[in-house]
C-alpha cells in the first residue's frame, strides 16, 4: 500500500514538471525561429534592396579623401541598365560594365570620351571617375536619393530624375548618329546646336551656325518635319559641317525619336541622326 502511494506521488510530480516544461519549450522554439529568419510574426525580415538600375541619376556630389565637391555645371548623370553604366561625368560621356546584386554595384572596364574640359570640370570628373569604380554599396536616402560608397570610404550622392518631355525642353545636340555608330560633334561646335519642340507643333533652334524653324507632326514615335527655313550666315567649316548633318536629318521628312531619361535621339529613315541632352532639373 505504501509503495502504491509513493508511486502515485512520483507520477504526480513528474506530470507537474512536464506541464511546466511546455511553455518553456514553446518560448525556446519561438526564439529559435526568430533567430533563424523564420516566417513567423516575430521574424525579422531583411530590408529590400535599393532600386539602382533603370533610374536616371543626377550626380549631386562626390566625396574623395574627405573632400566633398559638386558638379561645376549641371549635367553629370548616370544610368545602369542591362549590365552597363553610362552617362556624363559633367563634361565627357562615359560607359562602364556595372553588375548589380542586392545592394552591391560592381563597376569595371570604364571608358570615356576625351574632350578637353575647363579646370573645375576636369577636377570633378577625376574625382567622380575615382569614386565610381570597384565594389560600391548602395543605400537609399530620403527624397529619392541614393548613396554609393566604396570600401575606401569614397562616396557618390545621386538624386533620381524623371524622364524629360519632348516638348518645352531646351535640347542641346550632343553627338551625331550614323547607323549603329555615335560620333562626337566636330571639334569646337559643342553646345552650339540647340532646339525646342513647341506644344503647338513648332520646332525652333540653332543648327550650329544659323537659326532655323519648321513645324513637326508627332505620331507615336514618329516625327514628320515640314520645310526647314533658316538664316544664311556663313560660318567656319566645323560649324557648317555640324549644320549640314543636322539639316539632312530634319529635311529628310520623317524620323523616329526616343527620349530616355534626359537624352533625346532622333534618327532619320537613312539611319543618320543626332542625340541631344536636356539640362539637368534644378
Amino acid at each position: 500500500m505504501r509503495n502504491t502511494t509513493a508511486q502515485a506521488k512520483k507520477k504526480h510530480v513528474t506530470a507537474r514538471a512536464a506541464a511546466a516544461l511546455v511553455p518553456l519549450l514553446a518560448l525556446t522554439a519561438a526564439a529559435c525561429g526568430t533567430e533563424g529568419g523564420g516566417t513567423g510574426s516575430g521574424s525579422v525580415q531583411p530590408a529590400p534592396a535599393p532600386k539602382v538600375a533603370g533610374v536616371h541619376w543626377a550626380v549631386q556630389s562626390v566625396t574623395v579623401d574627405g573632400k566633398k565637391s559638386g558638379p561645376p555645371a549641371e549635367g553629370a548623370h548616370l544610368t545602369i541598365e542591362k549590365g552597363r553604366a553610362s552617362g556624363s561625368l559633367g563634361c565627357n560621356g562615359f560607359s562602364a560594365k556595372a553588375e548589380v546584386k542586392g545592394d552591391t554595384v560592381t563597376v569595371s572596364e570604364p571608358t570615356s570620351t576625351e574632350k578637353a574640359c575647363p579646370g573645375p570640370a576636369s577636377d570633378f570628373e577625376a574625382a567622380l571617375s575615382d569614386a565610381f569604380t570597384g565594389k560600391l554599396t548602395a543605400k537609399s536616402e530620403k527624397g529619392g536619393a541614393l548613396t554609393l560608397t566604396g570600401a575606401d570610404g569614397k562616396t557618390i550622392r545621386l538624386a533620381e530624375q524623371p524622364a524629360t518631355p519632348l516638348e518645352g525642353t531646351d535640347w542641346t545636340v550632343e553627338s551625331l548618329v550614323k547607323g549603329e555608330t555615335t560620333a562626337s560633334l566636330p571639334q569646337g561646335t559643342e553646345a552650339k546646336a540647340t532646339m525646342v519642340f513647341g506644344k503647338d507643333g513648332s520646332l525652333r533652334g540653332n543648327l550650329g551656325c544659323n537659326s532655323f524653324s519648321t513645324t513637326v507632326k508627332k505620331s507615336g514615335a514618329t516625327l514628320t518635319f515640314d520645310r526647314v527655313t533658316s538664316t544664311r550666315k556663313l560660318c567656319a567649316n566645323p560649324e557648317m559641317e555640324l549644320e549640314r548633318a543636322l539639316a539632312k536629318t530634319l529635311e529628310g521628312g520623317k524620323a523616329t525619336y526616343e527620349v530616355e531619361n534626359r537624352t533625346l535621339t532622333v534618327t532619320a529613315t537613312d539611319g543618320t541622326g543626332f542625340t541631344a541632352q536636356a539640362a539637368a532639373a534644378k
